[in-house]
Order: structure tokens, then sequence, then C-alpha cells
């Protein structure tokens, strides 16, 4: 199937998309912040460059988009046009967020991964509870959390 739009449009589409500063982040950040916890951002010397880092509790924190990172749930579809090129895109993606993890756990880091529906779409949790998680996990010495939608 054709793409509906010129290339030149596409191109200037998939550009506005952001990696930083995205709306399932800012909510975390904002969250945690209210909730006391004091961070920092996308810190480029950690693998993955984290969205939040809290050097305090030694501890990441990833909001993970559910289409970017091939996510099993309702937000993830695979695309019908160009499979080829979503399937290496993705599945790159998929790579490098284990080698990622693996590097900031053999590092001595802790780490959260906060799936974009667990904060949008018809599986999303309060935000309070997601807050809440994260930071009862901060305040623990687990390894690892993940939180996705219902």
């Amino acid at each position: 199937m054709a793409d509906i739009v010129s290339a030149d449009v596409r191109s200037r589409m998939m550009a506005g998309i952001r990696g930083t500063n995205t709306k399932p982040e800012l909510l975390l950040r904002k969250g945690l912040h209210a909730s006391g916890f004091r961070f920092r951002l996308h810190d480029r010397v950690l693998p993955g460059k984290p969205d939040i880092v809290l050097p305090r509790y030694r501890a990441v924190v990833f909001a993970h988009g559910c289409f970017w990172h091939g996510h099993d749930c309702h937000l993830f579809k695979w695309p019908s046009t160009r499979p080829e090129f979503w399937q290496a895109k993705i599945g790159r993606n998929r790579v490098v967020d284990a080698r990622s993890e693996a590097a900031l756990m053999e590092a001595d880091w802790r780490l959260a991964i906060v799936w974009e529906c667990a904060l949008k779409g018809r599986t999303r949790l309060p935000l309070e509870n997601v807050i809440s998680a994260c930071a009862d996990w901060l305040r623990s010495d687990r390894q690892r959390i993940e939180i996705r939608g219902e």
C-alpha cells in the first residue's frame, strides 16, 4: 500500500516525534518531583541514556513508548506498510534496550521501566498508582520493576 502523504511530509512528520520529554516521561517526572524525589535527566554517560536518573537511590527510570519498543499490549500494532523496515527497526530497539538494561544492572544500577500503556489507553492505571509504585520501589531494595497497563 502506498503512503498517503509525500516523502517530504512523512519525513517532517517522523522528525517531529520526540525521543525525550514525551508526555509519559513528563507525567512521571512531575509526579516523582511532587513526591519529593530529585533527579537528573537523560544522563549520556549511562547506558541507554535513561529518562530519569536518581543517583541518591542508584536508580534509573525509563518511560518506554509501547510502539517504539515493541511492547505486547493494545498500543502496539505492526505497521502494514514496509513491514521489513519496521521489524528491523523495532527489533534493533529491543536489542539496544536489552543491552542497556544488562549494562546498567552489571554496573549496580536499579532499573524501572514504565510502559506507555500504564499511563494512557484503555489499560491505563491511575497516575497516582504509577507514581506510588515507583516511589515504593525507590524506597525499597528491589533491583528492578516493570509497570505496565492492566
